[in-house]
């Protein structure tokens, strides 16, 4: 494709010391002003068809002068550069066609600036909205906070930047690689608080609560102490409000390597104005290597040194508190119940029915929109009193969606009222053939109805040993479960079956051959029942109450 270029020359008046008026080519001593400051613009992929570029935002910038030192650059969009050559690459990320004033000045002796500008008018096209939802929110005013995933092995680590030593070692931490969960040295930064805000204009980026963590190679650039933490008087772009620009990424950890032999996302983030993620290096660009509702991985590089990976958390890690990292990262399915009306028939079907489900319950399971509805993104699960009984609902992926290993997540909030008995559950596929227990039963999550603050989580299978059924389970105390979502969790491998919340265990049971929970696909189970074994005595003045389901996600 043709490059156009547009050029705008114009001649400026400087002022000089003491504001008088100098013409051109006139030195005072050693100072010189530049004059003739020219600038042009090549917008990569302008043709015919392509008016404002092939939607890279890619522009290069020549500017030329006389008695010029260096060139700085401010591009209108909130970015600044340096080219001593007077020459520049800058990358637009806002989606659309927009307008740019570029400003160049030519720096001349003794510090003397001659400037001019030009506007530019470029298209856009990459986004990743998904990614800017995940990690500010989808509505206008929506933000999130992210922290130092301080609770979990390789919060931070450190590797070369492109060499690859012929294994891809440029892709991961192959320098560094051994920092633990509330590392001593870095104990200082784990107060940071890091704010992102979606706005109708994009993104914009604060650091609310400092201070910044100045490794010790760019604290020697600085000469300041190093591995420790420092304020705003060192980090003086620590604070205050920055807008993010999304865009592709371009290095080659990115683009031909992968992290736990999985790709990066392919986008990379820019704070402007010199922003930064709690870690100073000098540096504001972040490739993104995966980002989730939870959980933000991302690499920045300290150029001429190594490049940075770093992990933070929208839930604030309790100090002490030591995460649970999971074998799987590969989404292989998920209900995200983004579709109003009933439940995905290609995911999920229904029991109906009463007579009590082998545990005294006294709902009846309907397929009713009144008891089952996705809306507003949730799962709806609502148990009501009708009359002088009760319906609900029980969802199954019988099937339809059957898994073996893998971790299992389900984010809800339960219902709160005294005789509600939510699950979160599974049962062996061949359930039909030979029944339970001998299928086996994984129960992810169980609520009593008298006890609205406690998670359990019980195996159940057939002991052949002791030709008796055979049960194995804990608790776990959780606070706000019916105000708030908790992750509830199966990470199943054939050596064990770990159920947690919030990725704090709750039970492990070891696996083996003996068991039906070893190399045997099960399917998921949802409802809400009343009474029962587990329910117990249901209030008197009970009308109706819900479990809410986000999502349900698979990994492997």
């Amino acid at each position: 494709m043709k490059n156009i270029k547009y050029y705008i020359g114009l001649f400026l008046s400087f002022a000089f010391l003491l504001t008088s008026c100098q013409e051109d080519d006139v030195s005072i001593g050693e100072i010189m002003a530049p004059s003739a400051v020219t600038i042009s613009a090549e917008i990569l992929g302008v043709d015919a068809d392509n008016p404002y570029g092939d939607g890279s935002g890619i522009v290069v910038f020549t500017s030329t002068a006389n008695n010029e030192i260096t060139y700085q650059f401010d591009f209108g969009d909130g970015k600044t550069g340096v080219a001593p050559s007077g020459v520049t690459e800058h990358r637009f990320t806002t989606t659309g066609i927009n307008t740019y004033t570029v400003v160049v000045n030519a720096v001349g002796t003794g510090g003397i600036k001659s400037s001019t500008a030009m506007e530019v008018e470029v298209f856009s096209s990459f986004s990743d909205v998904d990614a800017e939802n995940l990690m500010a929110g989808e509505l206008v005013g929506d933000s999130k906070t992210w922290y130092w995933a301080a609770n979990i092995p390789l919060h931070v680590g450190l590797g070369p930047i492109e060499d690859d030593y012929g294994n891809g070692e440029f892709a991961y931490e192959a320098w560094w690689n051994a920092i633990q969960p509330w590392d001593e040295e870095k104990y200082c930064m784990y107060t940071n608080e890091f704010v992102f805000t979606r706005t109708s204009e994009g993104l914009t980026f604060e650091q609310t609560v400092g201070p910044a963590f100045v490794p010790g190679a760019y604290a020697d650039e600085l000469g300041i102490d190093g591995d420790t933490c420092h304020d705003e008087t060192v980090a003086t772009d620590m604070f205050g409000v920055k807008n993010v620009s999304f865009l592709p990424s371009t290095s080659k950890a990115a683009l031909e390597g992968s992290y736990n032999d999985m790709p990066y996302r392919g986008t990379a983030f820019e704070i402007s104005d010199g922003g930064f993620m709690g870690w100073y290096v000098g540096a504001s660009s972040y490739d993104i290597i995966s980002v989730t509702e939870n959980t933000l991985h991302v690499r920045i590089i300290q150029p001429g040194f190594g490049a940075w990976y770093q992990v933070f958390t929208s839930s604030k890690p309790v100090e002490g508190e030591v995460d649970f990292e999971s074998e799987f990262n590969d989404l292989v399915w998920s209900d995200e119940f983004d579709t109003d009306g009933a439940p995905d028939a290609t995911n999920w079907t229904y029991d109906l029915g009463a007579g009590g489900w082998g545990n005294q319950e006294v709902q009846t399971y309907t397929d009713d929109a009144s008891n089952v509805i996705v809306e507003d993104g949730l799962l709806k699960i609502t148990a009501i009193k009708d009359g002088n009984a009760y319906t609900s609902s029980r969802l199954k992926s019988e099937g339809l969606k059957a898994f073996k290993y893998g971790r299992i997540e389900a984010k809800a909030k339960l219902p709160g009222a005294q005789g509600t008995w939510p699950a979160i559950w599974m049962l062996g596929s061949n359930f039909e053939t030979v029944g339970w227990p001998l299928c086996g039963e994984i129960d992810i999550m169980e609520q009593t109805g008298w006890d609205k603050n406690t998670s359990l989580g019980t195996f159940h299978w057939f002991e052949s040993s002791t030709n008796a059924n055979a049960s194995y389970g804990e608790t776990l105390a959780v606070s706000e479960m019916t105000s708030e979502f908790h992750l509830y969790t199966l990470e199943w491998t054939a050596e064990h079956l770990i159920i947690l919340v919030d990725n704090i265990q709750v039970v492990k049971l070891d696996n083996n051959a003996d068991l039906p929970f070893y190399d045997k696909e099960f399917f998921m189970i949802l409802n809400v029942a009343m009474g029962g074994s587990l329910g117990g005595d249901i209030d008197p003045d009970f009308t109706s109450d819900s479990m809410e389901i986000d999502y349900v996600r698979v990994y492997q």
